[in-house]
């Protein structure tokens, strides 16, 4: 009862897709990396990444821009008792009720080689005494000049001067590779459908073939030239290519469903692959590929980049421990006044100088344990630095021999299913006549699905290890040539 209603469900869900037939659209090979590389969700992640690092690159540069900035106090408002000192050391508490406003306009910039912060400020300030006994009065500071430095400190700014433009370069890169890896994802769901179909496409042929054969052998046995065994196992391979070809169908729509997904675009729409031609590229040499990988691959930069983070690490946990000495300094123009036109007349001169410092007296080996773990942590980014280093050199050195190796084994592939084409058109041909068996038979069908297989995996590895090689070096094999995008477009 459950096989009968499968079989009217399957029967159902045939008359329903003959009834409404899927759009179909070609695809090539080169369409679906690029759709892969511009709309996949893995691609739009790039993206928004590379702009993460963008915008953190343009904040750097901003702090050695100048910068203005307002504050105010709209209104400050007190009404409460406040205690004051008299002249024989006694205190007295007076009823406060005033409200105070304020405002102030700096321009800031920062001196990246030095770490200074100089300083140009202007405030204004208005004092209202509320109560029976009112009263304003203003005090202005037309203008200010200052500076403020760290001595013994660690440059913050010098340590991102040497920092931040490596990790930007170094999120162009890991872009660039995204996109690469995106190339070779792309590529495999490709073949993916591809093998889908030219597996159902196979199916139907060796069905319509063991059909065709069937029918011939039960002539055959009728007359008596083949036994009842022959007989049964030309059934036995008409209903297994039967189910091949639904399982080849089942196949097919999970691999369309999944290119579809991953490229972004509709579902539901039947591709109709186009299959490329093998990649061929002329040998690349080994030093060649890993030159450029080293100019151009975001893993030796990294490296860099972690042992430029490893020794601030180092210089800040000396700086910790050591003498720091705080310098600020300041020349200004300040005037008070019943009005806000008095408080700007015949200023008077206002200097500010202020010195402070730190010594670490006792601190129980905390500051030497920091900088003893600072510089492990040192040693230790160079060690695995060196080790990532040397696993990097091997991977490209064995991408390279894939890459060598490639136009042989394409060769070897080629000539591998014309022969099993040919040899099971022979045999074919000499089963109708009775000169083999079966058996013989279908070891050559197999024989020749494998190799055409084998053929078309061939074609696919070709353009993966091309892909492959591109993404462990940023370079184009065929020309050495780095890899570029427009950024710019990137960030519009």
């Amino acid at each position: 009862m459950n096989k009968l209603l499968l079989s009217l469900l399957l029967a159902l869900g045939t008359l329903c897709a003959q009834a409404q037939p899927a759009p179909t659209r070609a695809l090539t090979l080169e369409e679906c990396v690029t759709l892969a590389q511009e709309y996949s969700a893995s691609a739009l992640i790039a993206r928004q990444t590379f702009l993460t690092a963008y915008w953190r690159y343009r904040a750097y540069r901003a702090e050695y821009l100048p910068s203005l900035r307002a504050e105010g106090a709209l209104p400050q408002f007190h009404r409460r008792l406040s205690r004051y000192q008299l002249p024989n050391g006694e205190y007295t508490y007076l009823r406060e009720n005033a409200n105070t406003l304020s405002g102030r306009l700096s321009l800031n910039q920062n001196i990246g080689a030095t770490g200074t912060r100089l300083f140009l400020r202007s405030s204004l300030e208005r004092h209202d005494l509320l109560g029976e006994r009112r009263s304003t009065d203003y005090v202005t500071l037309p203008v200010q000049v200052g500076l403020e430095h760290s001595f013994f400190a660690v440059n913050t700014l010098k340590w991102k001067r040497k920092i931040e433009p490596k990790r930007y370069e170094e999120a162009k890169r890991l872009y660039l590779q995204t996109i690469e890896q995106l190339a070779q994802e792309g590529t495999e769901r490709f073949f993916n459908l591809l093998f889908a179909q030219q597996r159902l496409a196979t199916a139907r042929l060796n069905r319509a073939n063991a059909d065709t054969l069937f029918q011939i052998a039960k002539g055959r046995y009728n007359i008596g030239t083949i036994a009842e065994n022959d007989l049964l196992q030309m059934e036995l391979n008409l209903l297994n290519e039967t189910n091949s070809v639904s399982e080849g169908e089942v196949s097919l729509q999970h691999a369309q469903f999944q290119l579809a997904t991953f490229l972004g675009l509709q579902t539901g729409i039947e591709w109709q692959l186009i299959p490329p031609a093998p990649h061929e590229g002329d040998t690349v040499s080994y030093p060649t590929m890993l030159a450029c990988a080293r100019r151009n691959h975001p893993t030796p930069l990294r490296l860099e980049l972690q042992t430029t983070e490893a020794a601030q690490g180092i210089a800040e946990a000396k700086a910790a421990r050591g003498f720091q000495v705080n310098v600020s300094a300041s020349y200004g123009l300040t005037q008070q006044g019943q009005t806000l036109g008095g408080a700007y007349q015949s200023p008077l001169d206002q200097q500010g100088v202020s010195l402070n410092f730190a010594i670490p007296l006792l601190d129980w080996g905390q500051g030497a344990g920091r900088l003893k773990m600072a510089r492990s942590n040192y040693e230790l980014t160079q060690v695995r630095g060196q080790q990532a280093l040397h696993e990097f050199e091997q991977q490209l050195f064995l991408q390279v021999m894939r890459y060598n190796r490639q136009p042989s084994l394409l060769y070897i592939a080629a000539k591998a299913d014309t022969i099993a084409q040919n040899r099971f058109r022979i045999a074919k041909q000499r089963f109708l006549i009775g000169k083999i068996s079966v058996l013989d038979l279908d070891k050559a069908q197999i024989d020749r699905d494998e190799a055409n297989n084998s053929y078309l995996r061939a074609v696919r590895d070709s353009w993966l290890t091309y892909y492959q090689l591109r993404a462990l070096t940023l370079v184009d094999p065929k020309d050495a040539l780095p890899l570029t995008t427009d950024f710019e477009k990137l960030l519009k």
